[in-house]
């Protein structure tokens, strides 16, 4: 497939995921890390104008010079931003400016590729902000389901969202990992700058989880007292518990039966992947299992060899389903006990796309593997994302690991 056709149907998909919504829905900020969907239709319209258009196009005219302001996101170097807080006060531009804005990078971008096709850093540029632009789609939708779940309402995203019949998972295993030095990182094609340099790891015996923690499991921990003593918890985490009153997952309501969905208020599937805990909540399920979360390095080396087949955005269920065992990809990004921090030898990009990632290498978590609102080309085993271990909005769920001798 051709750039131009690769960038073509990328941007496509955000439009798209904005058919359901009303004009009124796509202003709305629930929560400082939650966007609008306007602003996350500005801003990686921002990205390709900032960093392709203003870099490769000496004749290009901007729309608006004041959207430079208002659609940075966090890129200093750049120049200053609108704070993210108050993101949801920008009535102004509306839905239908943003859109003829897209549109207008869109025709400029095109005629770019056409004329300048073969220069290896448009071609890194434009490839960037095509993953951007997926990171975004997924955010749209982890976003927009946190403002609506604040409607009284509780009115649905796509009321037509279906998940197929459920399957029995069976009894919860583990397989072997590997141990001794194994190679991490990305290897051939497009990585961002924090899966590389591709480097030597050392992996102790151990085993991990065969499957994602269900639901129905997740229950066993809140009914044997799970959020009721500190014993199982991170200091931290048990404050979090007592500071934000938690007592069952984002989304899920008290009487532990049902939770907001994409396709509204929907009965908990007890077999399903349990999704939206924190990095804390799924530690303490962890301990109170007798396990712990397997590092990054060992999610890693064993999701390797295995087909990046599961629940993505294109499957549109939206929501974990109950998937197959030995699968490492799709439904929910999977917390890892590993700090979000540098690979040896790491160097950001040049310039202000060095900003992209390396200035959050501190404390963050590590979380593999993509989502049921991940698009299925996005992903591979070396890509890692990262989330404050409080965070809970996104489709977060996890699997166990133990060493040999436990």
């Amino acid at each position: 497939m051709s750039l131009s056709q690769q960038y073509v149907d990328a941007r496509a998909v955000m439009p798209g995921l904005c058919a359901n919504l009303a004009a009124e829905d796509t202003v709305v900020q629930s929560m400082p890390d939650v966007s609008p969907s306007k602003w996350h239709l500005a801003h990686v319209t921002w990205f390709f104008e900032r960093f392709v258009l203003k870099v490769f196009d000496q004749g290009y005219q901007p729309i608006d010079e004041q959207y430079d302001f208002l659609f940075n996101s966090y890129y200093y170097s750049a120049g200053q931003m609108h704070a993210r807080p108050r993101r949801g006060l920008l009535s102004r531009p509306t839905l239908a400016e943003i859109l003829s804005y897209r549109s207008h990078v869109d025709t400029a971008v095109l005629a770019l590729l056409e004329s300048a096709s073969d220069d290896p850093s448009l071609i890194d540029h434009i490839l960037l902000g095509i993953n951007h632009e997926q990171q975004h789609q997924e955010l749209f939708l982890t976003d927009i389901k946190h403002v609506l779940s604040c409607n009284p309402l509780r009115p649905a995203y796509d009321e037509r969202l279906k998940s197929p019949a459920s399957k029995v998972p069976g009894e919860y295993g583990y397989t072997t990992g590997a141990t001794g030095i194994h190679q991490i990182g990305a290897t051939d094609g497009f990585a961002f700058d924090n899966e590389t340099p591709r480097h030597d790891a050392l992996l102790h015996e151990h085993r991990i989880g065969n499957r994602l923690i269900t639901n129905g499991e997740y229950r066993e921990f809140i009914d044997d007292g799970g959020y009721e003593g500190s014993n199982l918890w991170l200091s931290d985490g048990w404050a979090t518990v007592n500071q934000q009153g938690w007592d069952r997952p984002l989304y899920w309501s008290e009487d532990l039966q049902s939770a907001f969905t994409l396709g509204g208020q929907r009965d908990i599937d007890p077999v399903a992947p349990v999704c939206h805990v924190s990095y804390y909540e799924a530690d303490a399920y962890a301990r109170w299992a007798g396990a712990r979360l397997p590092t990054e390095f060992e999610w890693e080396v064993s999701a390797d060899n295995k087909p990046i087949e599961g629940n993505f955005m294109e499957s549109r269920h939206l929501h974990p389903i109950a998937g197959d065992h030995d699968q490492f990809f799709g439904d929910v990004w999977e917390w890892c006990s590993s700090s979000y921090a540098p690979y040896p030898g790491f160097v950001p990009l040049e310039g202000s796309l060095g900003e992209y990632n390396g200035k959050f290498m501190c404390n963050q978590m590590t979380v593999r593997g993509g989502s049921c609102v991940t698009a299925q080309d996005h992903i591979r085993a070396s890509y890692r994302s990262f989330f404050y271990p409080d965070a809970r909005w996104q489709f977060l769920g996890f699997r166990l690991a133990k060493d040999n001798d436990t």
